[in-house]
């Protein structure tokens, strides 16, 4: 489910120099006292200072005059010798600075820096003296800047096009992207037309720039031939292919003498460099193993790092596998050019936090669907799946019913005598109501099925719902969209009857009614407002919100959709949920064209609008007589008063002053807020008693390398009291003994990477993804990025033993772009979704914005105490400086590898935990592809039993795509996490919930393909895990004190790491499960309660296949 990840930098190395002068370092500190300060809002408080002779994706240049190499190393710029030698440093500071070009005089070098708080091109003198900046601006995403021969202007890649920029500045003019491609729909030469353009050189007269064009945005498990070398002719804006390589084309360089062009390739998976004769169109392999290239992430900082030709066109100087080379262009003879680089650094605090857990009662943190009664006075909502009320304001909340079923969308009868409600059970579903003042449900459906979303009438005849067949929704098992997208609008008697089919819904909100009562209102994703007559006919689209367009996404880009829209019950305006913000927008009656309103437009747009949360909110609706919305976040339940907002927002402007001009500052109190009410809601948390006794196995404590050869666990309720030798512990009177030796025992597995989404809206009672990744050992999983906030509900549902699963942390939603955070008070109010009201502890900044947005983000967790992970987004760079700037985590592969010792180093020393998924790599094919080539998924019959049969076929039968082996990409990646680990790193183990509970051992088997030690693999799986999401006092080794999350395994995994699927036995918080069928066997002895895939969706019999 996730998306844009990584991508490269860093540098360099330890070896003996040539001219580390002092001339040279007074030169450098020269520079660090002029150079200007950056814009960027942390401070940077730990110092990182090492010597290097090695460094990761080196961009470089060389001087005119074929003396001087200047080039980038973990953000900074140095200048070297073209002997080789000490390096001097010239820039300095927070700004990520990279990609440097010398100018064709020789006086100036361009170069990309976010020290703005975005990327923009900056110009230095040599000597580090002189820094502005020739760009100001954001999102623009700058790569690889190149000047004309004539030194005037710089090529540049900006937000996937060409640009060109006058050395003395301007907005800069865009070269392509404007016009059409060449005849045959491709860039001369039929195919796709090219939507990327990177790498730029431009010819010695002047007239052509060379470029890498790529067909298509970055991905995963790409194939070859998407980039290939184009050439765009200055005089006529032609754009002509130059390369049809197999093996793609990308990072061209022409040689000063205007004959040769070098390129990048690939040719059986390793990338080389190809050398043009230009006259002749003959070419040959230069150098055929260089820098690993970027094609298949985002390519941030070009898809080569930069390299150049010397100024006789007889050879090329460039960095590959950590060092820099001349090669000889004849013969291809590579020398090295040695140096050594001082980096000297500061980086941001580390945010990551401890968090405690505590064990006995828990505080339910989220009413769902929370509707006021018509007359305001009580409130229905559903908490741990079940119906409430209360009184308004400060009613202290009681079910209304006694049923184990789910109980989920109550919605209120006009004349609030009764409410209405949907249940699900693994049986199928049906519309309930009972009376506002209790007593006994009344059944009004009379067929099983998926309801969701119902309302009544405004007369109170009638009720209206999404409706599906109830195997359809039972068998939604897709973790990146867990709710139904097509359903049928069906409406049924209020009394109870049959259901009488209105219409079919496609990604459709909750359907609705204003005064006109001879019309359904609903929002659809593609058309916004709509609304049919009761026998689905005359369709009407209203009104279309808008929010938030990506900066530099380009001629094509859209901005996001509303996703929901809500008409008040005088039909007079919408209530609007945009990127996680809420509005009211008038509905207007045209008759023509369906209006559209931009909420992104501060004002002008074609209808005025009012932004009504800060924060955001869920569940939200109107009050009954349109004076009032409402809203819930987490267990707080929100009203605004429209109506008064109105005359306080015109009594403020009556006495604004007049012709007064600005901005209101983004920190400003709105003049009016919700009122909030908090539900308090308490229940036990799930808790066994007695005491236990695992005896006689191994113990692989995971505290520091300790290993017990034969030992005893001894656990009373849910924690562990004693660990020691077989023997050497006291026993409690009473305790039951288990027998395991000749086992290993080890701590629960902590996945957390676990997307494990469960339906969303109405709730699943047991999760097939919860038993499944139990059953194979993992007791403890943090999802990072659930999309909806329904895993708070799922992981409280956990705590109380009403379903059985791991213990369930997660991040909630994301934090987007479309957060749109402007400020660091913005970013504090969006942070308080977390910290104040879903309560997840931690939070994933899922690319939300460039630098600037990143930093105000880690500085508003850092402030509430939540530990901030982030999406690698297929962007090496970013990532280093999200590293740089205390953030926690970063989730995914870091998709440049090798990696040396600059960036080991920086990853090690910032404390941030690596996540790699592997299984879904990024930087090659997904490893996941690789297992199930070599693993019978279907003759598991272990996951078989835990795994509904549809997904299996759905993940394994037939597979996309298939890999040559050498392709595969996952055993490079696994190294350079065994590098970050024995240079004291962390690395944490991440399934994505690729193959629910085996796919996360098949993870850790793949991080420790690259050579990592098993122990060390195991602590990535254990108390590195724990360590990452603030819970390594409670969890994460066998200890006593701690939570008793323990594995009994019939094998050893320091023997054979593939031995952790051997589990014999799994406790969870004190409870002991038979690993192979989940029956529980301490303190209870009892079955696992059969689930519905077992019967309805298991594994066919042999000869009775579907």
């Amino acid at each position: 489910m996730s998306l844009n990840r990584l991508r490269s930098f860093l540098a360099l190395v330890l070896v003996v120099g040539l001219a580390g002068s002092a001339g040279a370092q007074n030169t450098a500190d020269t520079a660090r006292r002029t150079a200007p300060e950056s814009d960027l809002p942390l401070i940077p408080t730990r110092p990182l200072k090492f010597t290097t002779d090695e460094g990761t994706w080196i961009s470089l240049d060389l001087s005119a005059d074929g003396r001087t190499i200047v080039f980038d190393l973990l953000g900074d710029i140095y200048t070297l010798p073209i002997g080789g030698g000490k390096a001097t440093r010239i820039t300095s500071g927070s700004g990520f600075d990279g990609q440097p070009r010398y100018s064709p005089d020789g006086r100036s070098i361009v170069f990309v820096s976010d020290r703005s708080g975005s990327e923009n091109l900056y110009v230095i003198d040599p000597d580090g003296k002189n820094l502005r900046a020739l760009t100001r601006g954001t999102g623009q995403g700058f790569i690889s800047p190149d000047w004309t021969p004539d030194g005037q202007y710089i090529v540049v890649s900006r937000s996937n096009d060409l640009w060109l920029y006058h050395r003395q500045g301007g907005a800069g003019l865009r070269l392509t992207g404007q016009t059409p491609p060449a005849p045959g729909g491709g860039p001369g030469g039929g195919g796709n037309a090219p939507s990327n353009f990177m790498g730029a050189s431009v010819s010695p007269d002047g007239r052509f720039i060379y470029a890498g064009a790529r067909t298509g945005a970055a991905g995963y498990n790409q194939m070859m031939g998407t980039t290939q070398v184009v050439m765009y002719d200055r005089e006529s804006g032609r754009l002509v292919t130059r390369s049809l390589n197999l093996g793609t084309g990308f990072r061209p360089a022409i040689s000063p003498d205007g004959k040769w062009l070098a390129y990048g390739s690939r040719r059986m998976a390793v990338t080389g460099l190809k050398l043009r004769e230009l006259s002749s169109g003959d070419e040959k392999w230069l150098a055929s193993e260089i820098q690993r290239d970027d094609i298949e992430s985002r390519g941030s900082r070009d898809l080569l790092p930069g390299y150049s030709w010397t100024p006789d066109s007889r050879g090329i100087v460039l960095a590959h596998h950590g060092k820099i080379w001349s090669v000889d262009a004849a013969t291809g003879k590579q020398t090295q050019i040695p140096f050594t680089a001082d980096v000297d650094q500061m980086i941001g605090e580390l945010v990551r936090f401890e968090y405690p857990i505590d064990d006995s009662v828990l505080t339910v943190r989220q009413v769902r669907g929370a509707r006021p009664s018509p007359d305001g006075k009580r409130l229905a909502f559903s908490a741990l799946d079940h119906l409430w009320i209360m009184n308004l304001p400060s009613g202290t909340p009681k079910r209304l019913t006694t049923s184990n079923d789910g109980e989920h969308a109550p919605t209120w009868s006009p004349d609030g005598r009764y409410i209405a409600y949907v249940s699900w059970t693994e049986d199928g579903g049906d519309i309930w109501r009972i009376a506002a003042d209790g007593g006994r449900p009344e059944k009004l459906t009379s067929q099983l099925a998926y309801y969701d979303d119902i309302s009544y009438t405004p007369n109170g005849a009638r009720i209206v719902a999404a409706r599906a067949p109830r195997t359809q929704r039972a068998f939604v098992n897709d973790e990146i969209n867990p709710k139904l997208v097509i359903t049928d609008l069906v409406w049924i008697p209020a009394t109870g009857g049959q259901t009488t089919y209105i219409t079919s819904l496609t990604n459709a909100g909750r359907p609705h009614f204003t005064a006109d009562s001879t019309r359904v209102y609903y929002f659809e994703a593609a058309d916004g407002l709509v609304s049919v007559r009761w026998d689905g006919t005359d369709r009407k689209a209203h009104l279309k919100v808008t929010g938030f367009q990506q900066p530099g996404g380009g001629p094509n880009a859209q901005p996001r959709q509303a996703q929901e829209l809500i008409a008040s019950p005088d039909g007079s305006r919408v209530l609007a949920m945009v990127d996680n913000k809420l509005f009211v927008v008038p509905l207007p009656m045209t008759g023509g064209t369906t209006p559209t309103v931009s909420v992104q437009q501060a004002a002008g747009g074609p209808l005025p609008f009012r932004r009504l949360s800060r924060i955001g909110g869920d569940f939200i609706g109107w009050e009954s007589n349109s004076r009032g919305a409402y809203y819930s976040l987490g267990r707080s339940f929100f009203r605004y008063d429209v109506a008064r907002a109105d005359s306080l927002a015109a009594d403020s402007a009556s006495r604004a002053v007049p012709g007064a001009r600005g901005a209101v500052a983004s920190n400003a109190r709105p003049v009016y807020e919700a009122s909030r009410t908090d539900i308090t809601i308490t229940a036990v948390k799930d808790r066994p008693t007695g005491s236990v006794v695992l005896r006689g196995a191994r113990i692989i404590t995971m505290k520091g390398e300790l290993v017990i050869p034969r030992g005893d666990v001894v656990v009373t309720g849910n924690r562990i009291v004693a660990v020691g030798a077989q023997g050497s512990v006291q026993l409690p009177s009473g305790a039951r003994t288990i027998d395991v030796s000749g086992k290993t025992i080890m701590p629960g597995i902590i996945d957390v990477h676990a997307h494990m989404w469960p339906q969303w809206g109405v709730h699943s009672p047991q999760p097939y993804m919860y038993t499944a990744n139990l059953a194979y050992g993992v007791t403890t999983t943090r999802d990072p990025q659930t999309s909806t906030a329904d895993v708070v509900s799922y992981g409280d549902a956990v705590e109380v033993g009403q379903i059985m699963g791991p213990r369930i942390l997660a991040t909630g939603p994301g934090i987007f772009g479309y957060d749109d955070v402007t400020s660091a008070d913005d970013a504090k109010e969006v942070m308080k979704r977390y910290s104040e009201f879903y309560l997840t502890e931690t939070i994933k900044q899922y690319q939300a914005g460039d630098r600037r947005q990143r930093q105000w983000l880690a500085m508003a967790a850092k402030e509430q105490r939540i530990t901030p992970t982030l999406e690698g987004g297929l962007d090496f760079k970013k990532n280093m400086t999200e590293a740089m700037d205390g953030y926690a985590g970063i989730e995914h592969t870091l998709p440049i590898a090798p990696m040396y010792k600059d960036a080991i180093q920086l990853f090690a020393a910032s404390g941030t935990t690596w996540t790699p998924t592997l299984l879904v790599q990024y930087g090659g094919p997904w490893a996941e592809n690789w297992w199930y080539e070599h693993y019978d998924i279907l003759a598991d019959a272990k996951l078989t039993r835990f795994t509904p049969f549809s997904e299996l076929e759905r993940r394994g039968l037939r597979r996309p795509q298939w890999f040559r082996e050498s392709e595969y990409s996952f055993k490079l990646f696994a190294e350079q996490a065994k590098k970050l680990v024995e240079a004291g790193g962390r690395v944490g183990i991440g399934g994505h919930g690729q193959l629910q509970g085996l796919g996360v051992h098949w993870e850790l088997w793949t991080v420790a393909s690259g050579g990592m030690k098993p122990m060390d693999a195991l602590k990535a799986a254990t108390i590195h895990g724990a360590e990452a999401i603030g819970i390594q006092k409670h969890v994460g080794s066998v200890e006593a004190g701690k939570l008793a999350d323990i594995l009994v395994l019939d094998a050893n995994p320091l023997d054979d790491i593939k031995n952790t699927n051997t589990i014999r036995y799994v406790m969870k918080n004190g409870r002991v499960y038979d690993g192979n069928t989940l029956a529980e066997i301490w303190p209870r002895q009892r079955p696992m309660p059969r689930q519905w895939w077992m019967t309805h969706d298991a594994m066919p019999v042999e000869g009775n296949e579907r």
